[in-house]
């Protein structure tokens, strides 16, 4: 069963395949894996259900998130073993003229202590991995990100971190858009609403990215 099953009704998903969207489009030689916003910001210093790890940051999203931690762990652990990049686009800690429209939106984000900004020790960077500070949803834009795959020689994005709606989707679309193979282990990137995570696989999975189970994904990866 796939996360939007109970959502997408079979008639809906018919018209996708109707329309020919859903086809893989598979891995290429070179692979990066992206870890997206996973700072204590998204899930907490520990695991908490959701009304409990607001308290601590606003924009939690609770247990979802670490479980997707839990996930991407096996993951990050096969590209270290095979010496494949990782890049960390990550929220850069907010300055008082950085609020812009998202801040109009969302206020609580202007109001985050420094060390909600820290990286998640369990899937923290080490040396040799690239920082991608980053001011708006997608990890492309206004940053340096598609420099430094192209100078890495990398084919294939492997999005992972959060929010599945919002800064995957936004970096799941550009990367595509620039060409590059995608794929989204779908257990790897959490979301503070079950809806909008499953929809949004769902679309993402039609039109952008290969989206798998990460299980899947890591076979798929030792054939590369």
């Amino acid at each position: 069963m796939r996360p939007w099953s109970n959502i997408i009704s079979d008639e809906e998903q018919r018209r996708y395949r109707a329309a020919g969207f859903g086809r893989p489009s598979g891995l290429g030689k070179k692979p990066a894996l992206l870890i997206i916003d996973v700072q204590y910001r998204t899930v907490g210093t520990e695991p908490k259900p959701f009304w409990e790890a607001i308290k601590e940051f606003p924009t939690s999203c609770g247990e979802a998130a670490w479980k997707a931690v839990r996930n991407i762990q096996p993951l990050l652990e096969e590209f270290r073993t095979r010496g494949w990049p990782v890049l960390y686009p990550h929220v850069a800690r907010k300055q008082a003229y950085d609020g812009g429209r998202l801040a109009e939106k969302v206020p609580a984000i202007m109001t985050i202590p420094d060390h909600g900004y820290d990286f998640v020790r369990e899937i923290a960077p080490r040396e040799g991995d690239i920082l991608i500070p980053k001011k708006h949803p997608s990890a492309f834009f206004g940053t340096a990100l598609v420099s430094h795959l192209i100078d890495l020689g990398v084919d294939t994005v492997v999005a992972t971190g959060c929010t599945t709606s919002g800064c995957v989707r936004g970096t799941v679309v550009d990367a595509f858009s620039y060409n590059f193979r995608v794929a989204v282990p779908e257990d790897c990137v959490y979301d503070r609403s079950e809806i909008s995570h499953a929809v949004n696989l769902f679309d993402m999975s039609e039109k952008y990215a290969d989206v798998m189970p990460v299980a899947d994904l890591i076979n798929k990866l030792r054939e590369i």
